[in-house]
């Protein structure tokens, strides 16, 4: 049954945002997501589209349970982006975005991975575009330095997928596991857009530096479609349980001490993602069903999280930590949704972050990984400290800042509005979620196990976080700058990278002189070519002399090059 493929939809509605202007630019916009998920929802799994582009057959458009998850997920995150941003009159922002979220579609829908090759280079390259359309310089160098990263992602990828196209015979997209030099070239494709440990700066890097909106897009797609492909691809694989568990750890140590409230949520994000991985990794029913529920969810509250710090930003142009305070008596409508995401993410019950987290978690018990389980539940506990408290506590409470900020424009509340209604709507009625996942369930989140050890861990973690304020140790907010890996490329890397051209500069300082010195030493040749007794004249035909004059030539211009 052939089918539109829904980015179709998206790319020709950016074209539409680049002729049209105003109410009517805001009306295509809402309108595209809208209509692309009611023509998703009467799509039913098998449905295909395929085209023939110089000799190949791509497969644009397979559905199955796993990709209308995250094409259903994808509609609603650009729709809660779309209101957000309607303040904005930037067309560049706007046709962009509608690119981006349509080339993560096309991900997450192509059926063979040349077609999936396609769209991942359209997500680097339209992505890039969010973070330079805050048109500062620290925008512009980690939108140069993100766009690198990704595209190096591009390229494995595109190596990975020649090697397995020639021996397989097929570029269908399948399950390839860690086999030959293609299934580790992909699966290091991924793992940087995933933003596994030692990839993962470019989302600190960038994400915090984009515009308020721009964020919000950013943390919905990229990584959402690496963990499709993982689960794709990689499912079952023991590798992932580790790098997963890694994941969840690392990034709170940061976050805890972190002063940008957006590169706070940029690393909890890193946090969030590695509970996913750990899920794709144990490869049961339930295991993955955790991890694309989960996938699922964290889009909305992260989103509403980032919506409420863009809000903040928006409304007083700070952003750390140690600038904000008291904005609960000027700005209660954002305060309240915030927790609502701050609530989420530490997996309160009745919200959405308990009835997926708790999956993974139990997966994890299921297959005798106890101490993977025991890093979790240690994980679970940082995402409370630095997301669940740290976040709504530093920018609306804690001291008085002195800033008198108004409530942000009506469309940015509703659209937090909307993703806090769906983390409550999921979190009381976990059901509606569980039937669009790719594997039957037979799970019941809500048992008092589950509900009284959650609980204690929230009571405990929130007793730490009292105790240790009270007693001036938890970490301050500072005026600072954080380097973690990416200091390798900001830097030794430069400074390795212009020792390098400096000698390759020399080399053709040098290069360069010795050519001029054969020239003049063949130019004074030629002179004594006209003597009768020359060099040339007596033992050099003029044949030989012309090649002799070309080669040396195209010694200098080669060198040149340079």
């Amino acid at each position: 049954m052939m089918e539109l493929p829904p980015f179709v939809l998206f790319y020709v509605g950016a074209l539409l945002t680049v002729v049209s202007r105003g109410h009517l630019r805001s009306l295509i916009m809402l309108a595209i997501p809208v209509v692309g998920l009611y023509l998703l929802w009467d799509t039913p799994a098998g449905a295909y589209a395929m085209v023939e582009v110089m000799g190949f057959e791509l497969e644009f458009f397979q559905v199955d349970r796993l990709s209308l998850l995250f094409g259903y997920l994808f509609h609603i995150a650009a729709l809660i982006a779309i209101v957000y941003s309607l303040h904005v009159r930037d067309t560049l922002q706007q046709s962009v975005s509608l690119l981006y979220a349509g080339s993560a579609l096309g991900a997450v829908f192509a059926g063979d991975f040349l077609t999936l090759f396609l769209f991942w280079e359209m997500l680097a390259l339209t992505s890039v575009f969010l973070i330079w359309a805050r048109r500062s310089e620290r925008a512009y160098t980690a939108g140069l330095r993100y766009f690198a990263i990704h595209i190096t992602s591009g390229l494995l990828l595109l190596g990975g997928v020649i090697i397995y196209g020639y021996g397989a015979g097929s570029l269908a997209i399948t399950e390839i596991g860690l086999q030959g030099w293609h299934g580790w070239l992909i699966f290091l494709a991924f793992g940087i857009k995933c933003a596994f440990p030692l990839f993962h700066n470019w989302l600190t890097d960038a994400y915090p530096e984009s515009t308020p909106t721009g964020t919000v897009f950013l943390s919905a797609f990229t990584t959402k479609a690496a963990i499709y492909a993982l689960a794709r691809c990689y499912p079952g694989t023991e590798l992932l349980i580790y790098i997963g568990a890694t994941m969840t750890c690392f990034p709170i140590f940061f976050a805890v001490i972190e002063n940008d409230l957006r590169r706070v949520l940029a690393y909890s994000l890193i946090n969030q993602l590695g509970f996913m991985v750990v899920g794709i990794g144990i490869g049961t029913a339930l295991a993955i069903n955790g991890a694309i529920a989960h996938a699922f969810n964290d889009v909305i509250f992260k989103g509403l999280l980032l919506m409420s710090m863009g809000a903040v930003l928006h409304v007083t142009g700070k952003i750390n930590g140690s600038e904000l305070g008291g904005l609960y008596k000027t700005m209660p409508k954002t305060t309240i949704l915030c927790i609502v995401g701050a609530a989420s993410i530490s997996a309160f019950p009745l919200f959405s972050g308990f009835v997926s987290k708790s999956m993974v978690m139990s997966a994890a018990l299921d297959n005798d990984y106890h101490w993977v389980w025991l890093v979790l539940l240690f994980a679970s506990a940082g995402v409370f400290h630095h997301a669940g408290i740290k976040i709504p506590y530093f920018a609306f409470f804690a001291h008085d800042s002195g800033i008198r900020a108004q409530e942000p424009p009506t469309n940015m509340l509703i659209a937090m509005a909307m993703a806090a209604f769906l983390c409550i709507g999921v979190g009381v009625y976990p059901q509606a979620l569980y039937q669009l996942l790719p594997f039957d369930v037979e799970y019941t989140a809500y048992d008092t196990t589950h509900v009284l050890a959650q609980t204690q861990l929230l009571f405990f973690s929130a007793l730490a976080f009292v105790w240790l304020n009270l007693k001036g140790m938890y970490p301050p907010e500072l005026r600072s700058t954080n380097l973690d890996v990416e200091w390798l490329y900001r830097k030794p890397l430069p400074r390795l990278a212009y020792a390098t051209l400096d000698g390759v500069f020399a080399w053709q300082g040098r290069l360069r002189a010795r050519a001029l010195a054969m020239i003049d030493k063949l130019m004074t040749g030629l002179v004594s070519y006209h003597r009768d007794d020359g060099l040339f004249a007596r033992t050099w035909s003029t044949g030989r002399v012309a090649f002799w004059v070309v080669f040396v030539l195209a010694v200098y211009l080669t060198a040149g090059l340079f």
